[in-house]
């Protein structure tokens, strides 16, 4: 019999049953008692069907009165008992961040890598694309394409690694220029990259030299380029790498690949050192291109970045650059 006495004493219950339960298993386990399918509340629920039909509204009421309570009950002690949970997690895993580690550095970014990050960085800032091609090289885009003559000193096997077999026309690349003729090939004007990479010469290991070494070239095609804007932009280079009061001049030379044609000097620590070479594109390597010369016009530049790190740091032997010693590396902030 569902009477009003019955019913408290099952809110009753369940209302001490749930407060005595000391964390969220045991509480699980009255709930199931107290307010599941078997508990007597749910048992009177599903009687009220067998009531007078004069009595079910009054029953329904005083059954649903007594399941809120429970239910209300039941939502409070369970927010306590989580609670209780996550507060006593936080304690038991607690981190104790201001012990000592000991990290160990395995490796180190080379600062030749670190160099060719921050370049690429500073003309990507001016609006420059980074441009990248082969190793292995065709003769044509290496040399001829850059109006470098068949008789040319440098195609001879002094200065170029030639592939086997002769006929398959194949170079490690020794400067990053096929990169430009690659560009100009694919591209249509205005172009504005530069083109940081690998090149291969046959030179012995010295303190000044070395078979393998880094190239930075950049490349500008447009209408209206002039040596004006050459100078602009390798001060500004310059400036970036060696610091803001150095100075640049250009002595006149010669490049096939370029007319006029310049060497770059910086005045860096009290004195001029040659940094590398610049120039206006030569209208016939433009004409190789497919690009009219009358309509644009180019500069092209480029710099070692061997040379360009040994002048910034004060490094005297190009063994300590590419020996690979991590105490070397590290020494330039570039530890991982």
């Amino acid at each position: 019999m569902n009477s009003a006495a019955n019913l408290q004493l099952w809110v009753d219950d369940a209302l001490k049953a749930f407060a005595a339960s000391k964390d969220l298993e045991q509480l699980k386990i009255e709930r199931i008692a107290h307010f599941g399918d078997k508990s007597p509340l749910s048992l009177a629920s599903r009687s009220l069907g067998s009531l007078p039909a004069n009595e079910r509204a009054g029953a329904g009421k005083l059954i649903g009165d007594a399941k809120a309570k429970v239910s209300q009950a039941l939502v409070e002690r369970t927010a306590a008992l989580e609670a209780q949970r996550d507060e006593r997690t936080l304690k038991e895993e607690k981190v104790d961040i201001s012990l000592r580690t000991f990290r160990h550095r395995v490796g180190a970014l080379h600062p030749l890598t670190l160099l060719k990050n921050e370049i690429n960085d500073f003309f990507i800032a001016q609006g420059y694309g980074v441009a990248e091609g082969p190793e292995l090289e065709a003769e044509w885009l290496n040399f001829d394409a850059l109006n470098m003559p068949s008789d040319h000193p440098a195609r001879s096997m002094q200065d170029t690694f030639f592939i086997e077999p002769e006929q398959a026309h194949l170079v490690l690349r020794t400067h990053t220029s096929p990169v430009q003729i690659r560009t100009m090939l694919e591209q249509k004007p205005p172009i504005y990259i530069i083109c940081p990479g690998r090149t291969f010469r046959a030179d012995e290991l010295d303190a000044t030299h070395t078979p393998v070494f880094n190239q930075v070239e950049g490349l500008v095609v447009d209408k209206g380029i002039s040596m004006a804007h050459l100078k602009g932009t390798l001060d500004l280079f310059a400036q970036k790498m060696f610091g803001g009061e150095v100075k640049t001049r250009l002595r006149p030379s010669y490049f096939p690949f370029t007319e006029p044609s310049a060497e770059v000097d910086v005045f860096f620590n009290g004195r001029w050192i040659e940094w590398g070479g610049c120039g206006m594109v030569n209208p016939k390597v433009l004409i190789a291109c497919g690009i009219d010369p009358v309509e644009y016009s180019g500069f092209a530049f480029g710099m070692g970045l061997e040379r360009t790190l040994m002048v910034r740091h004060g490094i005297t032997d190009m063994h300590d650059i590419v020996e690979g010693d991590i105490r070397f590396s590290q020494a330039f902030g570039g530890g991982i």
